[in-house]
């Protein structure tokens, strides 16, 4: 993120939670706290969540979340500030307010004499006491709109049960809300018009001009959009180690007025050009370009690149021939690989990597690039998983930081076993779709069945999607680690598909994914599921005198593996969710109907429905506090989407079983 992208974000969510203050009536750091509660109920990081300020000598408290699977407590704090990016949250600050909210642990039944019994805050404190005698672990959040100069405080306890700390300030609500983001096109423009020859084409879909660039032109526009200036190359740039890199390097260094007659230049493609022409009509120059992309020529650039950064050379005197296409961007996924491949000739290059601008595929990097997987365990670091769309993407950008703290701390967030690549995601998934015989074909066959899959299905790549699809690969390293711990020595990878296929196809694919990437790993259910599975198939697998590696590729293999006797334990079944999973044909591409159902209950009943839970202490408080938000945003005229919506029907159908009647005359709704 930049500085600028933080401030303006900080802008507008001060500006959001004032408005939002205003037509609710509500105080702003409450209004605050609703926010992020809404945003962190959406990413499954904190559900059943409701409100209740209380503060006192040394205490202070926003609300709390007690989760219907009692997994946990968590409670919350606010710090809400109306000018955030004046001061920044310190440690003395963040360790102060985490002291004042974990007082409420030791004061809530005290406070709870002290109120009356139909208050929020007298349900929390009720809802406390009766979790403490059985929660796992409890979580205390503090939500700031400051950014933080340190990191939350360690784990601790209370009354023997763990207690970690959850620090959301301004730079990790940013990186949150804008996870699954794709980024704008890149526009260029030129000061100085490029000159340029057009082609003639008859071609309606696309045409093609030719330029010289000034290197270091193109060194700068490496330098602002790194990667992205690249996301439909074939491959990314593999440092100097290559010789063709190596190549490039020493020209520009001993002979950079040669670099025109030495190099191949790039292949480019453009969505838009603006055009300088003469008087018929034929474009003489470039003025601008819209949606620019190096399609081949990525070594080139970014070693363009590296020598006026690294080895501070001014390019003065470097050009660069450019063959631009401009394509309309609904051919894009048609004719950009056979550009890749027709042009490119430094290197071997597989059907893999040719795959590498297929449109699933940029989409996929894009997104996962921009999640932020939960932290696991205590550690309470935030994580990426790093898509290698295109070869030596990792190595490149762990190669662009310069110090040894800054490429720690690469690794730190990105860490190498979070790495994957195209052949790999088509390994997890295809082990999770239960086609462990195409798995076992190796990485090529494999992958272009994936693509086939893939081309069929169309799915809608979203953050929803790359989430459960990254909750394939945990559940694959989980199965692969247990596989090493039963000997399956060189058939290791074959036993894990099948291991994996063969749990899919027993619960049905409703293993919970969402609270596999929400964990960041499998649960102990999961891990008892597969230790006793891979045992089983290894005896099917590596039976007889078949070759292993031959009857693991046939479908025969799959029908005697899911022929396999095994029962699912109880623990296992409870954790089943009620709709398979399908990553070939995602949910996310389904219309989500809860919507439109809220919208089509008045406010009025909403609002009938709240007091009527209220008078009568009926419905869980968080329940009765969205039944009342949801009255008061239909009644302003806002929409209550995602997980929100689906929450606020089931509890709409709860109430009717509950006795409760809608008031509002000719209601056409069935629950």
């Amino acid at each position: 993120m930049t500085e600028h992208d933080l401030e303006e974000y900080s802008h507008a969510l001060v500006a959001d939670i004032q408005a939002m203050a205003d037509a609710e009536g509500g105080s702003i750091p409450n209004t605050f706290t609703q926010r992020v509660l809404e945003i962190l109920g959406e990413a499954g990081v904190a559900t059943d969540s409701a409100l209740a300020y209380h503060s006192s000598r040394g205490l202070e408290i926003y609300g709390y979340g007690l989760p219907e699977d009692g997994s946990g407590l968590d409670l919350y704090t606010t710090d809400f500030n109306l000018t955030p990016l004046s001061s920044k949250l310190t440690k003395a600050e963040a360790d102060k307010l985490f002291r004042r909210l974990f007082a409420f642990l030791n004061k809530h039944r005290t406070i709870r004499s002290s109120q009356e019994d139909n208050t929020d805050v007298h349900d929390m404190c009720l809802g406390v006491e009766k979790a403490l005698a059985h929660v796992p672990k409890i979580r205390l959040f503090l939500l700031s709109n400051r950014a933080a100069t340190s990191v939350a405080p360690p784990p601790r306890e209370f009354q023997g049960i763990p207690v970690t700390h959850e620090l959301w300030d301004l730079e990790r609500l940013y990186r949150h809300e804008t996870s699954g983001t794709i980024g704008e096109p890149i526009k260029v423009t030129f000061d100085n018009p490029l000159p340029c020859l057009a082609a003639h084409s008859d071609e309606p879909n696309y045409s093609v001009v030719l330029a010289v660039v000034p290197g270091r032109q193109l060194a700068e526009l490496y330098k602002e959009h790194r990667t992205r200036l690249l996301e439909l190359n074939v491959r990314s740039f593999l440092q100097t180690r290559g010789s063709v890199n190596k190549g490039i390097r020493e020209t520009l260094l001993n002979a950079p007025h040669r670099f025109l007659a030495y190099n191949n230049g790039v292949t480019a493609t453009a969505s838009d050009v603006d055009f300088v022409t003469d008087s018929a009509g034929t474009p003489i120059a470039i003025r601008s370009m819209t949606g620019l992309q190096i399609v081949n020529g990525g070594q080139t650039t970014a070693s363009l690149h590296h020598v006026l950064t690294r080895d501070k050379r001014d390019l003065d005197g470097v050009h660069v021939q450019m063959k631009l296409t401009i394509v309309d961007p609904s051919h894009l996924s048609e004719i950009v690989p056979r550009i890749s491949r027709y042009s490119n000739t430094q290197n071997k290059v597989t059907l893999v990597d040719f795959s590498s601008n297929h449109e699933f595929h940029v989409a996929f990097e894009r997104v996962s690039r921009s999640l932020w997987a939960p932290a696991a365990g205590d550690v309470g670091q935030e994580t990426r998983w790093f898509y290698e769309r295109a070869r030596g993407q990792y190595t490149d950008e762990s190669a662009e930081h310069k110090t040894r703290a800054a490429k720690a701390k690469f690794k730190l967030i990105t860490p190498p076993r979070q790495r994957f690549s195209k052949s790999d995601l088509a390994t997890f998934v295809n082990s999770w779709e239960q086609l462990p015989y195409w798995v076992s074909r190796g990485a090529q066959k494999n992958f272009a069945h994936f693509m086939e899959r893939i081309e069929k299905s169309d799915p809608i790549v979203d953050a929803q999607y790359c989430k459960r699809a990254i909750a394939t690969a945990l559940l694959f390293q989980s199965a692969d680690r247990i596989a090493r711990s039963h000997l399956a020595g060189s058939h290791k990878r074959l036993i894990t598909t099948y291991t994996v296929a063969r749990l899919s196809l027993a619960t049905g694919k409703r293993i919970d994914l969402d609270r596999i990437w929400n964990e960041q790993g499998t649960t102990d259910a999961l891990d008892e599921a597969l230790d006793e599975i891979c045992p089983l198939v290894m005896k099917t697998v590596i039976s007889g005198d078949r070759h292993v590696s031959e009857w693991a590729k046939r479908a025969d293999c799959w029908d005697e593996v899911s022929r396999i006797p095994w029962t699912l334990s109880t623990p296992l079944i409870n954790e089943l969710v009620d709709v398979p999973f399908e990553i070939i044909s995602p949910e996310s591409g389904e219309p989500d109907t809860a919507e439109a159902a809220v919208e089509e209950i008045p406010s009025e009943n909403w609002q009938a429905l709240t007091d009527w839970a209220r008078e009568g202490r009926i419905l869980r408080p968080a329940d009765r506090q969205l039944a009342d938000r949801v009255a008061q945003r239909l009644l302003q005229g806002r929409r209550v989407v995602g997980a929100q919506a689906r929450q606020a029907l089931d509890i709409y159908e709860e109430a009717m079983r509950q006795g409760f009647h809608p008031s509002a005359v000719g209601l056409d709704h069935e629950m």
